[in-house]
């Protein structure tokens, strides 16, 4: 199911590409009811559409049709976050999220592959902590910026999440109640995602008390970056550094990536 979600998402995020005539800096698109497509709870709709009308990044909305599939789209601008975000001198990731959807489908599969806790890393928004609680599991954010951490503690009270703010490579992680973690980075590896992911790597590797742990990592197969020589859509060096092992890949869209042909694959790995 989570597959063919996936690949519908993106069907419909390339028909949506084709005819938006609007000019904002950011936008998406939620199905307004369940369908045979989009197969997904009438309460969970809701919930993303919530987040989504209370989202302060959003300043408009209508109705569409794309592709058979009713949906409302929302037209945002992230640029005051994304200044902000990078006026850190720790930051390692600057805000650009991926779609709400996405978020949704990515934390489905987390919850299919067994995963009881969610931490978003760079978490932004806090999107993909929001859509994890709402998917079932246990859910917390980590983000360095003082104006994101606000906008999180305000979305949260449409469902709860932990938002904490912290650079994410000193956070005691040792202080957080997990079981069976999987921890989710922000930010492709060529553009700060890598030092990111290393950091929160040697932090979490340093407490004991967690065994088996799971890692999403954003990646890229645009030829505008760098290559790993590894692959993995340009994390095969710290997986293998790592001892990681890749248990899935899924692609999904991304508001970066409105304009681009190629959609962001999410790389699903595991440590033991």
């Amino acid at each position: 199911m989570i597959p063919d979600l996936a690949a519908n998402l993106v069907n419909l995020k390339k028909d949506f590409q084709k005819t938006y005539e609007g000019k904002s800096h950011i936008q998406e698109a939620i199905p307004t009811t369940g369908s045979e497509l989009f197969p997904i709870r009438e309460q969970d709709l809701k919930q993303l559409h919530a987040f989504a009308k209370e989202n302060p990044i959003y300043y408009n909305s209508y109705e569409k049709t794309i592709n058979k599939t009713d949906c409302i789209v929302y037209e945002g601008d992230i640029n005051r976050y994304w200044l902000s975000s990078i006026a850190h001198n720790s930051s390692h990731a600057p805000f650009s999220p991926t779609w709400i959807m996405s978020a949704y489908v990515l934390s489905l599969l987390c919850g299919q592959l067994g995963f009881r806790e969610v931490v978003d890393v760079g978490s932004g928004d806090g999107r993909i902590a929001f859509c994890a609680k709402l998917a079932g599991m246990e859910s917390l954010s980590i983000e360095i910026d003082g104006a994101l951490v606000e906008l999180q503690k305000m979305l949260s009270e449409v469902l709860d999440f932990r938002p904490y703010r912290s650079d994410a490579t000193s956070f005691d992680y040792s202080s957080l109640d997990l079981r069976l973690p999987v921890f989710v980075v922000g930010g492709i590896a060529q553009m700060g995602g890598a030092d990111l992911a290393a950091g929160v790597l040697e932090k979490v590797n340093s407490n004991p008390k967690y065994g088996k742990k799971g890692w999403v990592f954003t990646g890229t197969y645009s030829q505008k970056y760098p290559q790993d020589p590894r692959n993995e859509a340009g994390w095969g060096t710290l997986i293998e550094k790592n001892s990681l092992r890749v248990v899935q890949t899924i692609i999904l869209p991304t508001i970066w990536t409105f304009h681009e042909p190629d959609e962001t694959p999410y790389v699903f790995a595991v440590s033991d």
